[in-house]
């Protein structure tokens, strides 16, 4: 498989989609490395997709055997086919194809091999004829046994060893960590791993976006391919001293609900979109930045609680409020659940407080919850971003149970960032509610999810 980096040097003899691309040393050890198993954590939009892409077509255009099969991956079959599907139409030269099958994922081409598509929420599927080469995208987010129960005895056909390559990003240090380690430490030369940070393909600009939208800490792992443990605090970036400021509530801006729908607690927090000049503080911080979110109160009811009992206390506090209100929060409570009557809870949110504000109130319920992680990296990264950056403040009286939270909130023992629930259970509500706004105001991908790279000539 040490197929030199100039395969294929006439442009004639592919397709359109094979552009030059810009070369890269770590990614060219990549491509012309004799191992089997490549093992590749590397930033995000550096190429290394890109990379699997073109590796994979090529191996499957070369082959020699009448029945080759050559898999791209990922953890899911919509994920795999947005990541992969039209790409490989589009590289394989028609030349090449005997036919493409849409339903299947699969396109077959002259010489027999076959270049399938294929989610890996059931890895078994792998099983059964001789697999020549796979691609493991995102790796990280994949059921860890996808790899050693289903896939590996597929590839140690006599006479033809198949490859295996394992991109992503980190997740933590689960998995693929380990995997990860296992190539590092390798001796026999079946095993490579290689990575490196996006800013050695992206533009300057773009790394520059990123550590002001993200935290340090997510920064390390999206775009230096950091494997970071997220053991402890899940808002590792709150700082009662930093975040903690005398915010105070501004008659003439919109108000921000963001509920949790829960019994024991009962919470909501109250925030507002703030400026360093509509804010009213004094001797304001240098790290704060223009324009932030504060939390100026929250609802707070330990025990026997409802939706009811919570929307009568925002409406106590809250009923002189003249302009807007906005209501963020919990997509599960579309159905009955906490209300405790008939009803599901954003029904009775609207029941309640419509009345009181009019045409004034807008309601932003997602159809289903963000990802975990996605809520907790938003949360980190507005309390503070690689730069230093605050975009994120409380006041410690009026938000006392918030503070509580985010100080307290801690993460399961040995997993990649999931909230431990059951640490303390009056934990989480007050976080959880503040995390469906941002993440859906700001969720960490803002900005660079379009960007297409290239990196190196294949």
């Amino acid at each position: 498989m040490n197929h030199p980096v100039e395969f294929m040097e006439s442009e004639g003899a592919m397709t359109d989609r094979w552009t030059p691309l810009k070369f890269h040393p770590i990614q060219a050890q990549l491509v012309n490395s004799n191992a089997r198993f490549r093992v590749v954590p590397a930033g995000r939009r550096s190429g290394k997709t890109e990379l699997a892409k073109r590796f994979t077509i090529r191996e499957a255009i070369k082959c020699v055997h009448p029945n080759g099969r050559f898999i791209f991956s990922a953890p899911t079959r919509p994920q795999a086919k947005q990541i992969n599907w039209d790409d490989t139409k589009q590289l394989i030269p028609k030349w090449m194809k005997v036919r493409t099958l849409e339903s299947e994922l699969t396109v077959e081409l002259v010489n027999g091999a076959k270049v399938i598509v294929m989610g890996m929420e059931r890895p078994q599927r792998v099983e059964g004829p001789p697999l020549d080469g796979i691609v493991f995208d995102e790796y990280a987010a994949m059921r860890p046994g996808a790899w050693g129960k289903s896939v590996r005895a597929a590839l140690d056909t006599l006479g033809r060893p198949g490859w295996a390559w394992f991109i992503g990003r980190p997740i933590g240090r689960n998995h693929y960590y380990r995997l990860y380690k296992r190539a590092l430490a390798d001796t026999t030369g079946q095993w490579l791993a290689v990575t490196w940070k996006s800013e050695s393909i992206l533009p300057p600009e773009y790394i520059r976006e990123a550590k002001a939208d993200l935290d340090l800490v997510t920064f390390r792992q999206e775009y230096e391919a950091s494997f970071e443990t997220f053991e402890g605090r899940a808002y590792y970036a709150f700082d009662i001293i930093k975040h903690c400021l005398p915010v105070k509530y501004n008659p003439n801006l919109p108000l921000i609900f963001c509920f949790d729908f829960n019994v024991s607690p009962g919470v909501c927090a109250i925030l507002q979109e703030q400026t360093r000049q509509t804010s009213q503080l004094s001797n304001i911080p240098t790290y704060l930045v223009e324009n932030f979110t504060a939390c100026i109160g929250e609802v707070y009811i330990p025990k026997n609680s409802n939706t009811t009992i919570v929307c009568n206390k925002l409406i106590n506090d809250w009923k002189h409020h003249t302009k807007e209100v906005f209501c963020y929060g919990d997509a599960t409570g579309g159905n009955p659940s906490t209300s405790g009557v008939a009803g599901s809870d954003w029904d009775l949110v609207r029941q309640y407080l419509r009345p009181v504000f009019g045409n004034r109130i807008h309601f932003y319920a997602k159809r289903s919850n963000p990802p975990e992680r996605a809520r907790v990296n938003a949360v980190n990264s507005r309390l503070l971003n690689a730069n230093g950056e605050v975009k994120f403040v409380l006041h410690a009286k009026n938000a006392e149970h918030i503070v509580t939270d985010l100080d307290g909130v801690v993460t399961v023992e040995g997993g990649s960032g999931e909230i431990d629930k059951k640490h303390d259970l009056e934990l989480t509500h007050l976080t959880d509610a503040l995390g469906y706004y941002i993440e859906q105001k700001y969720p960490v991908e803002t900005g660079i999810a379009t960007f297409s790279s290239e990196v190196i000539t294949l």
